[in-house]
């Protein structure tokens, strides 16, 4: 079901790609692209195809356009499917995506392999996680303690908002331990029934969010009791108000001014009952449409000090700069190979 579900999407999704950007301002272009000055395209999951991220994205096509002297086209997306098959199919070349994008599109095309990955705050792969949250709005939230802390049997019933069937933190990892925690409680639990919400099913009610701002929009607008979406793809909307980051217990509240589609939303909390850690995610890319100069030139400009230093790629500050990772110590972008998603495959 989850195959056949992922394959309607990829046909619904390919006619709702978003107008693509091109970026290509430096003086001194890089070299290593022997001669070849067509457009390197970006794709965007679209939790950073958001309009919020413009600064951020354009910052990644100035960097990688000094580095090869291509300019970089950026394809915006409303489905993670699109993201993946553009960056198997030879559409797109370079690709921000979760680590079961990545497996998914890997397998779909061998010559879709690692740039990059973000390291923990430590600058080592030690810690290079993110966190998928299982979320409950306040006003529900004693429904899921369980003395001094929380538990996340009480979701069964609920209405839930997952992200999207290929979202890692956003689908695949909570949905795994959903399995795990119900295994003895619901004989035969897996994927299909998690997804045939209704009556006779896990869930009372099942929706995608497409995003991971489209599932907390549904959490917090009162669409559903449940939600998973993960803590770099909101960091730029919430901040912390109570316990510690990334804390199963912890709360956060939309940030003040906070822009669409939480427009009005300012305060808003929401308590984390489940924080699942999840391997950080990869900036892949399509060896067929490099050279291996070119691989090499990218790879030495993300790793560079202007780079992890740099506020728009590693934001000491989501709520000045947006950018798409964080920086709290020494994050930075790590070269590795495509054993280090094996723990997830």
């Amino acid at each position: 079901m989850i195959k056949k579900l992922i394959s309607t999407m990829l046909l619904v999704s390919m006619f709702t790609l978003l107008a693509i950007g091109v970026v290509g301002c430096a003086d001194d272009a890089g070299a290593a692209n022997g001669g070849n000055t067509d457009p390197i395209v970006f794709v965007w999951y679209p939790n950073e195809s958001s309009a919020i991220y413009t600064d951020a994205r354009n910052e990644f096509g100035r960097i990688i356009y000094e580095a090869t002297g291509r300019p970089v086209e950026h394809m915006l997306t409303t489905d993670y499917v699109i993201a993946i098959e553009a960056i198997a199919g030879g559409q797109a070349d370079l690709a921000t995506m979760g680590p079961v994008g990545y497996i998914m599109a890997r397998d779909r095309n061998p010559a879709v392999n690692i740039l990059v990955v973000s390291s923990g705050p430590s600058g080592t792969l030690d810690d290079a996680v993110y966190f998928g949250w299982l979320a409950v709005n306040r006003d529900i939230e004693d429904e899921f303690r369980d003395g001094d802390g929380w538990c996340i049997q009480n979701i069964q019933g609920r209405s839930m908002s997952f992200v999207s069937a290929a979202s890692t933190s956003g689908f695949v990892v909570p949905v795994g331990t959903i399995i795990e925690e119900f295994s003895d409680s619901w004989p035969g639990i897996d994927e299909d029934i998690i997804l045939d919400a209704g009556p006779n099913g896990f869930f009372s009610q099942q929706i995608f969010g497409v995003s991971h701002q489209g599932a907390m929009f549904n959490l917090l607008d009162g669409r559903v009791e449940v939600a998973t979406f993960c803590d770099t793809c909101v960091q730029a909307y919430v901040e912390l108000v109570y316990g510690e980051e990334n804390a199963t217990g912890s709360i956060y509240a939309l940030r003040q001014g906070v822009e669409a589609p939480f427009t009005g939303m300012d305060g808003m909390e929401f308590r984390i009952i489940r924080s699942i850690a999840v391997p950080n995610f990869p900036i892949a890319y399509n060896g067929d449409n490099f050279t291996p100069e070119e691989i090499a030139a990218i790879t030495q400009a993300l790793l560079s000090d202007s780079t992890t230093m740099n506020p728009l790629i590693f934001t000491p500050d989501p709520e000045v700069y947006r950018a798409t990772f964080r920086r709290t110590r020494y994050e930075r972008f790590i070269d590795v190979d495509d054993s280090f998603y094996d723990v997830m495959r």
